[in-house]
């Protein structure tokens, strides 16, 4: 089963250069499949990792960056993979 995490917070006032670097840096151990980061107006960056693991899975995420560097608390979300309409596997 394929299983992706998401993680996006939200800059503190002109500091979200800083809070996508630092995002970056954010090693995870052991690896995932695939990881993207990406950036949005307002500042905020969304990681998402994809893994191969159940959905329950106890699985490495990135952690809250210093309470200066964001606006608000992380917000996580997990998703596990379906096949499309068509019947095909994904992921």
């Amino acid at each position: 089963m394929t299983v992706a995490l998401m993680w996006e917070a939200r800059a503190a006032d002109g500091r979200g250069g800083e809070l996508l670097d630092w995002a970056r840096r954010q090693a995870l151990s052991p690896r995932p499949l695939r990881r993207e980061t990406l950036r949005a107006p307002q500042d905020r960056v969304l990681v998402i990792t994809w893994w191969d693991a159940a959905y329950d899975a106890e699985l490495p995420e990135l952690p809250e960056p210093d309470a200066g560097l964001v606006t608000r608390a992380v917000h996580r979300w997990r998703f596990e993979a379906v096949p499309d309409e068509q019947g095909g596997p994904v992921g």
